[in-house]
Parts: C-alpha cells; structure tokens; sequence
C-alpha cells in the first residue's frame, strides 16, 4: 500500500455558485458581492483549468470529466466528498447531507473509472441517507485515510457521523481515529480535510483547532506510525485553508504538496523549510473565488486514483 498516488480526477464546473444548502454546515463559505452567476461561473473554470494545467506540466495524470450541462450540481468541483478509490479493488461511493450535493454521485463516472482502472467492488454507503435518521460521512474530505497503516481520522460533526464511518472502515479494514475540532464560529468543523493533511511521513494539523481533551491522543496516534507534526494556528486553518493540502506523486515518482495560494502565502518560514523536507515540490494555484464561494480548497477539489493492486 502507498499513500499518495500519481493519477487524479478532478470535475470541471458547468454551474460552480454558493451553494446556501452547503453553507448550513461550512462555516468557510462567503457570497461573491458584487459578481453576477455567470461571472462567478467564468472564473471558477479560470481557476480550475490554471490548476489542472500546473499538475500536468508537473507530471501528475489528472482525469477531467465535465460535470453535465447546466448543472444543478454547485458543488461538483469536489469529487472528493462522494467517491474514494482503494488499492484492494474497491471504489466506495458516500452519503451526502446537502440534498442537492447527491446529484453529484454519476454512475457515468464510476463506469469510467472502473473500465480504466479496473475496480472491481462497489461499495455504497449512500444508504444511510434513507434511513429515518439519516448520517452522513462525505468520503475523504470527513476522512483522512493513512492509507498504510490503515487509520481513519475523522473530526466528528454533522457531515461526518460515527455509523457511517464504522461500516466504511468494517468493509475496508481500517481502525477508525475520532476527535472534535472546532471551526471558525465555534461549530464543529465540517470536514477533518479543513484542518489536517497526512503525508507519508508527515502530518500537517490545525491542533488549536482541536478539542483539548483529544489532542494528546492525536498527537500520540500519529506519533506512533512515525509522522512529523507540523503544526498550524488556528488562523491558518481557518481563514486560509493551510490544513486543505494533500500530497500526490508524479511520473517520476516525486513527491508533491499541493494547496492554495492563500494556504502557502499564510505559512511561516519555518512551517515551509519543514514542509519542504518531506516534498520535492511545494505547488500552489491562485483558487480564492472557488475557496470564498465554496468553502473548499484543492484537496477538496482532487479525488485520488488508487489503481487496483493487480493493474
């Protein structure tokens, strides 16, 4: 098992726009004043299309699938939150609180990612939105997966539910790692992806944004499977997506940090030097209308491909 991957998917926006839905549960979203819909529109693909750009000259293999005309889909531009890909065969579909998010999930996507890649197991969790009842857990962004050492660390909240993610780390095996963290109005954060980013022998956390009472038992868990913390403030974290950052690979088997503009320009001298010992490369991307309109970041914006063990 490795923990970054070199092959992305990534949706291109058709209809990218507030989404007030969302913005019930995630505190970091904040209206365009002044921008009409289509001009919000225009420069979110700007912005997208910048990204996918830099992460082909790079060399990171990014899939992009056009999310369908005419969207009802605001949110697409974050596949992460509905699908997840697995080295033992499995592609894992999730249960979405924001009603009109579901639309998201594609069965056109899922039969391309299975007839390239070679998926051969479905697992859908969107079943727990039909209970009566209903939990929630939105794939990587209430996840992050050590993908090595089989944890899944989740920041408990209302888009990511503890049933859920128990029968999520029961089929794949993991052991499930569940703290609170706190957001920018004291709510609890929405996603664990907001505010923590796993490399393979790093960690890069918002710890002040953590419950007291959890942090040690963080700081130990991830201690013991040999990660460096780099810690963040809570400023960091919760007005510059520093914790929104995620490491991919690229042909050349390089390791790179990708985030935001607005993420790399909050960080210190001292949190970069640590950075940049763990990553040939730092690579951040001009995003700040997808961050204000969207309350998401790049890794939101990045579903990884695992391939199948056997491919």
């Amino acid at each position: 098992m490795k923990q970054s991957t070199d092959t992305i998917l990534m949706i291109e926006p058709t209809n990218f726009c507030y989404n007030p839905d969302a913005a019930e549960t995630n505190k970091f979203q904040r209206q365009a004043e002044g921008l009409s819909t289509a001009e919000v529109q225009a420069r979110a693909l700007e912005e997208f299309r910048q990204m996918v750009q830099q992460l082909q000259e790079i060399g990171v293999t990014v899939n992009v699938i056009q999310d369908v005309e005419n969207s009802c889909t605001p949110d697409s531009i974050f596949p992460n939150n509905w699908f997840s890909t697995h080295q033992t065969g499995q592609l894992v579909t999730y249960p979405m609180a924001p009603v009109n998010r579901r639309g998201e999930r594609r069965q056109d996507v899922i039969d391309f990612l299975t007839q390239k890649y070679g998926f051969t197991q479905h697992l859908q969790l969107e079943h727990f939105e039909d209970q009566p009842e209903p939990r929630f857990l939105e794939g990587t962004g209430s996840m992050i997966l050590d993908r090595v050492n089989k944890l899944a660390y989740a920041a408990l909240s209302p888009r990511t539910e503890m049933e859920p993610l128990l029968e999520f780390c029961n089929k794949l095996k993991y052991k499930p790692v569940t703290f609170s963290a706190y957001g920018p109005t004291g709510e609890l954060i929405y996603h664990t992806n907001v505010m923590m980013c796993l490399g393979s022998t790093f960690a890069v956390i918002g710890m002040d944004v953590v419950a007291p009472e959890d942090r040690q038992k963080l700081r130990q868990q991830l201690e013991s499977t040999g990660k460096e913390i780099i810690e963040l403030s809570a400023a960091q974290t919760h007005h510059s997506f520093a914790g929104n950052m995620l490491q991919l690979q690229n042909k050349s088997g390089e390791s790179i940090l990708v985030m935001s503009q607005a993420a790399y320009t909050s960080l210190t001298a001292e949190q970069l030097a640590k950075l940049r010992k763990h990553n040939n490369h730092l690579l951040y991307f001009p995003i700040h209308l997808i961050e204000q309109c969207g309350g998401g970041s790049v890794r939101c914006m990045i579903a990884e491909i695992f391939k199948p063990a056997q491919v």
